[in-house]
């Protein structure tokens, strides 16, 4: 097994503790607000995890993520709200949707690189809110469309989302240890290389738009049966913000880092709730903070950490046996 298998491996078992201790928020917490600022922050993790994809596996700087929930969230909120479909039925469809124009926005964008990308992308994204706002007959526009809830039991919506949590992340677990994860990351290491050897560089770039927007989807589609309501401020540019600070912060290219990520920042972004879109400004500067000082995130430090207390503590002991011989 190669470094890059047992380095995944290592963050999809801290990951599945970290989803473990998640599962036993209810047995500690009864009330219905925080079960359900938990559930929020579940979504996120979501976004971050199928941004972390693109971005961190790949190398494709997006700028959509909330688009694709968008979409989800309306494909699945127009099926039940024009055509009485439940969410059994409306949420595959949302899926397909965001996987379909994932597939076709990738195909759009493969030759694009850096702020051409990004900008391609957040364009995307603010067509793709503003015909939301102004489809009224579809949309509903601003008022938002009224969707029917996965769930009234809270914590049966909270283990519904916990579930698609862990399946996202055990997917991504076996893609990143495949061939085809293995193509997704050399493309992002030297994508004229990959090339050089054979890898189809167009193919798995659109593939990877592909599963990232079909995840962003999903999210979106059951967040909006949590949540009651599909609106285009699900779009925003803000939650944009959100999903890629949950990234950078966690730590990007990793498993661990946008899962915690997520966590942490819908948590503080409700702490500074009161502060309006001023809390921006708050993340913000974490990420220009953690860009510029701790570009591996918060797994990173952990890790170096790790590495410094066992790895080297035991490894000296065994050079001071190996002198002593000599």
């Amino acid at each position: 097994m190669n470094a890059s298998h047992l380095r995944t491996r290592r963050e999809f078992l801290v990951s599945l503790v970290f989803l473990a201790a998640v599962a036993a928020v209810p047995l500690f917490v009864t009330s219905g607000y925080l079960l359900g600022i938990v559930i929020v922050a579940m979504y996120y993790a979501l976004l971050a995890i199928a941004w972390n994809l693109l971005a961190g596996y790949t190398g494709q700087f997006s700028l959509a993520p909330t688009a694709f929930a968008m979409i989800g969230a309306y494909g699945t909120g127009m099926a039940s709200y024009h055509f009485g479909l439940p969410p059994a039925v409306g949420v595959p469809i949302a899926i397909l949707v965001s996987a379909v124009i994932g597939m076709g926005l990738g195909r759009i964008v493969v030759p694009l690189r850096g702020p051409y990308l990004a900008l391609t992308t957040i364009a995307f994204a603010e067509i793709v809110r503003h015909v939301a706002r102004n489809a009224h007959e579809y949309t509903r526009g601003d008022f938002g469309m009224s969707v029917p809830l996965i769930s009234s039991d809270r914590v049966m919506a909270f283990y519904l989302m916990l579930a698609l949590l862990v399946a996202v992340q055990v997917g991504l677990y076996f893609l990143l240890r495949s061939h085809a994860g293995l193509y997704l990351q050399a493309i992002r290491d030297d994508e004229t290389a990959a090339a050089g050897r054979g890898i189809n560089v167009i193919f798995w770039k659109t593939v990877a738009f592909t599963v990232s927007g079909a995840i962003c989807g999903f999210a979106g589609a059951m967040y909006v049966h949590f949540s009651g309501l599909a609106s285009p401020d699900i779009g925003h540019i803000f939650e944009t913000g959100l999903v890629l600070a949950s990234v950078v912060i966690g730590g990007i290219g990793t498993m661990i880092g946008p899962l915690v990520g997520g966590f942490i920042v819908q948590f503080a972004a409700e702490g500074f709730r009161e502060f309006g879109l001023r809390h921006m400004l708050v993340f913000a500067a974490m990420v220009i903070l953690f860009v510029r000082f701790f570009r591996q995130g918060l797994w990173g430090l952990v890790k170096n950490a790790w590495d410094r207390l066992f790895g080297q503590g035991a490894a000296r002991p065994a050079r001071q046996v190996k002198e002593a011989g000599e």
